[in-house]
């Protein structure tokens, strides 16, 4: 496990009933080249990052593709090796626990893939693939098992005469429900929904999602749902974090962050999303320039080479000490706080549960 030196930030303050607790995790990748392949510099995918999900909770995770949504929720799982941090679910800490412990975790923590087709082997059948983590954890068996995968495809809308049948003879909805089903096998009590929805079309998605809520108020699961579609996570979440560039820029209840987002970040994205009924004074906000690499973020706010609100505010000259910086192929004031120092999560509205990582937050 790699170990890189980085100034943390204080996470917020811990809840009761967090069941999923994460402190500062990182997750980064060595780049290596030359011929003795020697280590040149890090792909920061996951960097200092720290939220809670209660029991019963659905936390949405949004932000570009390559901010590091997916790689944050297998972290989280063990399915990548994390550089630091720490990751408790129920008290007991993920990235120590030795292979036993490591074992009886699984059985409470499983993941929905974005890919129905990619995540299903092609080889087995249904019900051998529903039925596998049964016995390997050795939940139940003989005729037993076959009985748990028929209550299992009943549950998630299929019928269990499709357990013979593979993975080819379905369609994309119906292949999500059977990667549902699995991740359903073992009873567990927290889901990462890596994008469950994102290749389906339209129509199934909400059948899909409708499906999930179903399965929360009957079993009181704990979702992390990461998406795209900031109109699904609107419907499906309690809380919402925004990522950018492997930092949570902002986190709120899913109310307050569609009502006043604070990030100009999350303001940008809400911007994007489509409405049934556009209005003429609702203003897009278009993010110049490219994502910068993880490999070499920019200094203080990542965010800064692209945000209109560093070189609104040095234009006003009011708001502090600015700097000229060629930004975007241009030479423009920007704002010197934004550039020499990283934001912390903090609090700035209401009673502290939103939060954001902005100097000018709001």
């Amino acid at each position: 496990m790699t170990q890189i030196a980085t100034a943390p930030a204080p996470p917020a303050e811990p809840a009761s009933d967090a069941l999923v607790r994460v402190e500062h995790l990182r997750t980064y990748f060595p780049v290596r080249r030359g011929v003795l392949r020697r280590t040149v510099g890090h792909v920061r995918a996951v960097d200092d990052v720290s939220f809670e999900i209660s029991a019963g909770e659905t936390l949405g995770l949004v932000g570009e593709s390559g901010c590091g949504k997916t790689t944050l929720g297998r972290t989280l799982l063990r399915l990548i090796p994390a550089s630091g941090g720490r990751v408790t679910f129920d008290g007991t800490d993920v990235l120590s626990a030795d292979r036993g412990t490591m074992r009886s975790l699984r059985q409470h923590m499983q993941i929905i893939f974005q890919d129905p087709v990619g995540s299903l082997n092609p080889r087995m059948t249904i019900g051998r693939m529903i039925s596998e983590p049964i016995r390997v954890h050795g939940i139940a068996e003989g005729t037993a098992v076959q009985d748990r995968v028929a209550k299992l495809l009943k549950r998630v809308g299929l019928s269990p005469d499709y357990a013979s049948r593979y993975p080819h003879e379905f369609s994309g909805g119906q292949r999500q429900r059977v990667g549902i089903a699995r991740a359903l096998a073992l009873e567990p009590r927290f889901i990462v929904c890596d994008e469950p929805v994102s290749a389906l079309d339209v129509s199934i998605q909400s059948q899909i999602l409708n499906l999930l809520n179903d399965l929360q108020a009957e079993d009181g699961l704990a979702y992390l749902f990461i998406a795209h579609n900031l109109a699904v996570v609107e419907h499906f979440s309690d809380r919402v974090a925004v990522m950018y560039l492997g930092r949570i820029v902002e986190v709120a209840d899913r109310q307050a962050l569609y009502d006043r987002p604070l990030h100009p970040y999350t303001r940008a994205l809400l911007s994007a999303v489509p409405e049934p009924t556009p209005r003429r004074d609702r203003q897009r906000i278009v993010l110049g320039g490219e994502v910068p690499s993880p490999m070499n973020p920019p200094s203080g706010c990542h965010f800064h080479p692209r945000c209109a609100l560093t070189r609104k505010l040095a234009g006003d000259g009011d708001a502090g000490e600015t700097v000229g910086l060629t930004v975007n192929g241009g030479s423009e004031r920007v704002m010197a706080r934004c550039v020499a120092d990283a934001p912390m999560l903090a609090a700035h509205e209401g009673d502290g549960s939103h939060c954001a990582a902005c100097h000018f937050a709001g």
